[in-house]
């Protein structure tokens, strides 16, 4: 039978979980450690005890995966070469990685590092996968809410590796795309810290009145992903890594959770799909250690389904099963996994005593012979073959068993207990040392490192490229009144603001605008001194590019001055339309949520194509400051989405019928949060409740400098528009004093930051 290598990676919250999954039989382990990891409020292990940790799995043939998958800041960044070197230096296989800077710093000092792209940099197709890879990724773990055949296309166009998640918690919102936790209460996603607000009650409302009973339900609580049943399917597939969630669980469930997969991997290796199939049993065990009212198969086969989400709370009490735990407990929490090794040693006259220990470690060999003095005569009797192998087999302590030992021994020797018990302490401390040195690792120079990093991703070829970019994008001379960007979302307020002469700059909403009157509407507002660009969505999946793909001759004829991108993955998409037209792709700008928080994302994002950025929105004004924001663009109003999710909320109330429109979901507070249905690209933004407004704050936007101030504009009907293009354009045009145009407004992180 065929054996599949598919790596089972398994998750650590704690030093107990990280052992407690290489005892269950995880391939890789992923881990945080004590910052810059997702998960900050996990029993993230101290320096010492993670290096612990790589030793201790790494004597047993486990990969031990690094998170330091949050967005930092400057101050951040510039410590991350002196928190990374200890665990590079001992052997770590690799970083799962969200923020660009961070990838490329990590490039350049530790070349020898395999780098992941976590989920949290939404990676949704092979062209953004595919830029990832010539930054040094090897790995990317897409978007949960990929279907498998998406999946595929990425790794057989690009030729990473790919991780997929199997097991555990699910996001409503897409990693990396969620804010609802950062602007309600400060605790970023973006940081580790999300306070989970998607398992808390809403009521939602259509036309105002309720739409799926008139009880706040739990509308964003997705089951818990299970995909056993599918082993076969994603196995054959060519998955690399099958990825369990649950760094905030218990040592238990990891210990439970990572048994039971690595018991079906191994019957699927063993038996093929004919004898594949899941024991109730087992099922049951898994409900058991962790149950928020069911299990998914997840995203593989479907896009969205109500039967994916929980809609009641979660039960108070569940039954323990008390049983399970201890056989947890006792085989693989509360238990130090041994290395089996054979031992033979030689104990003759005049020569040092010697032994020689061997383990089997990764399909390979390893040996290390510790000496000892030269034996004694004995004045009595000599020592005993029978005895001094007992010496010899006591590894108590260590994490070694001795399971065969061949004994030389002359007769009529003395060998003390003392001088047995450091030959075996020294052999086993060197086999030890042997097989860690496998993978440990020792710094280069930087210089050294530089150059290994600029020969093995093209630097050369990426520095020309950030050259061209930085020169082709206009900066802010001191003093430059910034230009006015309006983004509109409908005809209404499209009309509205072309009456603004303020509005120099115009972007479309792709699905809000008909494609069918993009080349009129440019026409028109070019005629009138305006520039127009087009804004793509925020997903970019199967759904969009199809979109696109059937308007492919408006999008390149219309004569749009540039696009204002909200992922990378259609930088090269709209770059091979426009060659396919012949013609020059327009300008490309990066929205905010493309994240460049600090100084290396930034020269990033300029190599991967963005001209003009959006400045990120949740650094408050003292550390945007830290940034060069003569180039970029501001967000001074606008409802900034919250959430985006391949759920729909219609189709989980009331039912699809690919009519765009706006839902409202309320809180327990009573705040109402409008939702837009993006039927063409098939998933659903959740608005903040209030608009984010700068007005007011025009002596802290002035010391920023920003190219251009942007107002966004979502469910605003045309004379709400009108009134806020004026209002900001007096306020940030001609630092006009007076009444904010909206009433009920927040300033989100401009003054505040996050955690």
């Amino acid at each position: 039978m065929k054996q599949f290598k598919t790596e089972l990676l398994a998750p650590a919250g704690s030093p107990e979980s990280l052992r407690a999954a290489v005892n269950a039989g995880a391939d890789a382990v992923y881990v945080g450690g004590s910052r810059f990891g997702a998960r900050a409020y996990a029993d993230n292990p101290a320096e010492d005890v993670l290096l612990d940790g790589i030793a201790y799995a790494h004597l047993f043939g486990t990969r031990i995966h690094l998170t330091v998958n949050t967005l930092l800041r400057d101050d951040e960044l510039a410590e991350l070469d002196s928190y990374m070197r200890p665990y590079y230096e001992a052997g770590l296989d690799a970083a799962i990685v969200q923020d660009l800077g961070v990838l490329s710093v990590l490039r350049q000092h530790f070349p020898l590092l395999a780098l992941h792209a976590s989920t949290q940099m939404t990676v949704t197709g092979p062209r953004f996968a595919a830029q990832l890879k010539e930054l040094g990724v090897v790995r990317v773990v897409p978007a949960r809410e990929l279907s498998l055949a998406e999946v595929l296309r990425i790794a057989r166009e690009t030729g990473l590796e790919t991780e997929t998640f199997v097991h555990g918690a699910l996001c409503y919102s897409y990693s990396g795309q969620c804010l609802m936790s950062s602007l309600i209460g400060g605790r970023s996603g973006n940081r580790g810290r999300c306070a989970q607000p998607c398992r808390l009650p809403y009521q939602l409302f259509r036309d105002g009145r309720p739409a799926k009973g008139k009880k706040p339900q739990y509308f964003l609580n997705c089951r818990d992903l299970c995909s056993l049943d599918l082993v076969p399917q994603l196995v054959s597939s060519g998955i690399t890594s099958f990825k369990i969630e649950g760094r905030m669980k218990s040592p238990r469930y990891t210990a439970g959770v990572t048994s039971i997969w690595r018991k079906y991997l191994d019957l699927f290796a063993a038996e093929g799909a004919e004898g594949y199939h899941v024991d109730p049993e087992d099922r049951k065990r898994l409900l058991e250690l962790f149950d928020r009212g069911g299990q998914t198969e997840g995203y593989y086969f479907c896009h969205g389904d109500p039967k994916m989400i929980y809609f009641g709370e979660k039960p108070d009490f569940r039954e323990v099963n008390d049983e399970l735990n201890r056989c947890l407990d006792n085989t693989f929490v509360r238990t130090e996994r041994t290395l089996p090794v054979r031992g033979a040693a030689v104990f003759v006259p005049g020569r040092p005593m010697e032994l020689t220990v061997t383990a089997e470690i990764s399909g390979r060999e390893l040996s290390f012979t510790a000496s000892g003095p030269v034996p004694e005569q004995a004045k009595n009797a000599g020592a005993e073959r029978d005895s001094v192998a007992a010496r010899l087999q006591k590894t108590g302590g260590t994490r070694f068993r001795m399971e065969d030992t061949k004994i030389d021994l002359a007769p009529g020797l003395f060998l003390p207990v003392g001088q047995l018990n450091a030959l075996r302490r020294d052999a086993l401390a060197g086999l030890e040392q042997e097989i860690l040195d496998l993978t440990r690792r020792k710094m280069q120079p930087p210089a050294e490192n530089a150059a290994c990093a600029g020969a093995e991703t093209g630097a050369g070829a990426d520095t020309e490229t950030e050259e061209r970019n930085s020169r082709d994008t206009e900066t802010a001379a001191p003093g430059r009144k910034p230009v006015l960007h309006v983004t509109v979302s409908t005809p209404e307020q499209l009309q509205a603001v072309s009456a603004v002469p303020d509005a120099e700059e115009i972007s479309l909403e792709s699905d809000g605008i008909d494609a069918a009157k993009w080349a009129e509407t440019v026409r028109r507002l070019h005629a009138a001194g305006r520039k127009v660009l087009l804004c793509m969505p925020q997903i970019f999946r199967t759904e969009a590019e199809r979109y696109f793909d059937e308007r492919k001759t408006a999008l390149t004829s219309a004569g749009f001055d540039g696009f204002v991108l909200r992922t990378p993955e259609e930088t090269e998409y709209l770059r091979a339309c426009f060659r396919e037209a012949l013609i020059l792709c327009p300008e490309l700008r990066f929205d905010f949520n493309i994240y460049g928080m600090n100084r290396e994302a930034r020269k990033v994002l300029h190599r991967l194509g963005g001209g003009r950025l959006t400045l990120p929105v949740e650094l408050n004004a003292r550390e945007l400051r830290a940034l060069p924001c003569r180039d970029s663009e501001l967000i001074v109003y606008g409802r900034l989405p919250m959430m985006v999710s391949a759920q729909c909320l219609k189709k989980n109330s009331t039912g699809c019928d690919r009519r765009p429109e706006y839902l409202t979901l309320e809180d327990r507070r009573g705040m109402r949060m409008p939702v837009r249905t993006h039927c063409a690209f098939c998933y659903n933004t959740i608005l903040n409740a209030q608009p984010l407004s700068l007005a007011g704050m025009q002596k802290e936007v002035r010391k920023l400098s920003p190219l251009s101030v942007r107002i966004l504009l979502t469910d605003e009907d045309a004379a709400a528009a009108d009134s806020i293009v004026r209002g900001y354009a007096d306020a940030f045009l001609r630092d006009v004093p007076g009444k904010d145009p909206v009433e009920n407004f927040t300033r989100g992180h401009f003054r505040r930051g996050v955690e």
